[in-house]
């Protein structure tokens, strides 16, 4: 699977504008727990991870922007009524994007020539 910079880099400016801003995060289940589902506010953004502080404790928590595509973590942010889940891209499977392509179409990516009309020498017996 592959995460694109460019998404992470729009995930991070998303997350960066809303500094702040009240949201909830879900964390899956570990061996002997269930899911948790803590309010939180969003206190800081880093190139690779953001910060935000637990609402009632007086703790700290940090997540990388890569946990919220590999739905490692969902993030709901609230709107001022409520709370929206945050709108985060399907990672592109790039394995699975050229099973999809026709046999031309990967030879012209794999030599780097899309519209090359490749020909096969043929053996004569």
């Amino acid at each position: 699977m592959g995460i694109y910079k460019a998404e992470i880099a729009n995930m991070r400016k998303n997350i960066g504008e809303n500094v702040g801003q009240k949201i909830i995060i879900k964390e899956p289940a570990g061996k002997r727990s269930k899911p948790e589902e803590r309010a939180a506010t969003i206190e800081r953004t880093y190139k690779d991870y953001f910060m935000v502080r637990f609402d009632g404790v007086n703790r700290i928590g940090s997540y990388n922007y890569t946990d919220l595509f590999m739905k490692t973590v969902e993030v709901s942010m609230f709107n001022g009524d409520n709370y929206i889940p945050l709108d985060i891209p399907d990672v592109a499977d790039r394995k699975n994007k050229l099973h999809k392509l026709s046999p031309e179409q990967v030879e012209g990516k794999i030599m780097g020539n899309p519209s090359a009309n490749l020909e096969l020498p043929v053996e004569i017996a």
